[in-house]
């Protein structure tokens, strides 16, 4: 069977399964720097057994696919792919066990939504991730972080699948194996998070609500909201901030193309105005280069690169 044939064949499995699915679709929608080329298929699975039966699909059929949560903290080539974008957004359900101050959440559901649930039910712990634009299988996938609070701080267990068996398995928060901005997941690729159960505790309702406010504030105050971006594009390093060391070396401001250093926040590449991801990578390589010249240190990315 040839290539569009196993896409169309997939394409209708996926649609009698009752999920969201679209052709030759463009990716910009689907990441927050508003790049990327077009793809094949575009499926939005809605529960663990369409997830597997569609990575059985993929698997039988040796067909290329790439897993996408919110697309907050990806930088997508504008290449067409020839293969398949998981999105997990459908996949966002929720349960609350207030005995044992414990969520349960899927993979796709936004931090947003889990922390406001956690705050509704005056479970204390998730304020740190308000206004992190991210899901929460990317959050525990990089072990996303702010304001002195991270994911791994909060789980209890995950349960993922394993694309090369499509077995179902579940670890426990040590085995999570969470450091700065990575975890089990980010360093095993072969691996889904499904869904993660976080261990929260009980909290006064409006001391959440005042902190979680305070800093959503803080991002509006100092965070360039108003550009498409993919959020903090390097990794803070051992005694250093990324954006310290941008400013400082005088990069604020600077652009390639539609792609510049926030005159905001120099940790932030925005998409000012129509940038390519030929724009950003060059930038990313520039200020890199500017700045192993001027200090001697290789600053890392923390956006994932997704090119085909």
């Amino acid at each position: 069977m040839n290539h569009i044939n196993i896409i169309s064949e997939i394409s209708e499995y996926c649609k009698q399964k009752g999920c969201i699915v679209k052709k030759n679709e463009s990716l910009k929608d689907y990441t927050s720097f508003k790049i990327g080329g077009t793809a094949d298929l575009v499926v939005f699975p809605d529960n663990r057994e369409n997830m597997t039966g569609l990575l059985k699909f993929i698997k039988e059929n040796n067909i290329n696919y790439v897993i996408l949560g919110n697309g907050s903290n990806v930088l997508i080539c504008e290449n067409n792919f020839a293969g398949i974008v998981i999105i997990t957004s459908q996949m966002n359900n929720i349960k609350i066990d207030i005995e044992s101050e414990n969520i349960y959440a899927e993979c796709g559901i936004s931090l947003n939504k889990t922390a406001s649930t956690a705050k509704e039910n005056s479970l204390s712990g998730l304020e740190f991730a308000y206004g992190i634009p991210g899901t929460l299988g990317g959050a525990v996938y990089m072990n996303a972080g702010a304001y002195g609070g991270q994911i791994g701080d909060v789980i209890y267990s995950s349960e993922y699948i394993d694309t090369q068996t499509l077995e179902i398995r579940t670890i426990s928060a040590e085995q999570h194996e969470f450091a700065y901005r990575e975890s089990f997941f980010s360093k095993n690729k072969d691996y889904i998070i499904l869904s993660s159960v976080l261990k929260l505790k009980h909290g006064d309702i409006y001391e959440i609500e005042n902190l979680m406010n305070a800093n959503m504030s803080k991002r509006k105050t100092k965070q360039p909201l108003e550009y498409p971006s993919a959020g903090s594009v390097f990794k803070r390093g051992d005694g250093y901030y990324a954006s310290k060391l941008i400013e400082d070396c005088g990069l604020k401001g600077f652009a390639v193309g539609g792609a510049q250093v926030s005159e905001k926040h120099a940790g932030f590449i925005v998409n000012k105005s129509g940038a390519t991801f030929a724009d950003v990578m060059n930038l990313i390589e520039h200020i890199k280069s500017v700045i192993f010249d001027k200090t001697g240190i290789n600053i890392e990315c923390e956006v994932r690169i997704i090119e085909f």
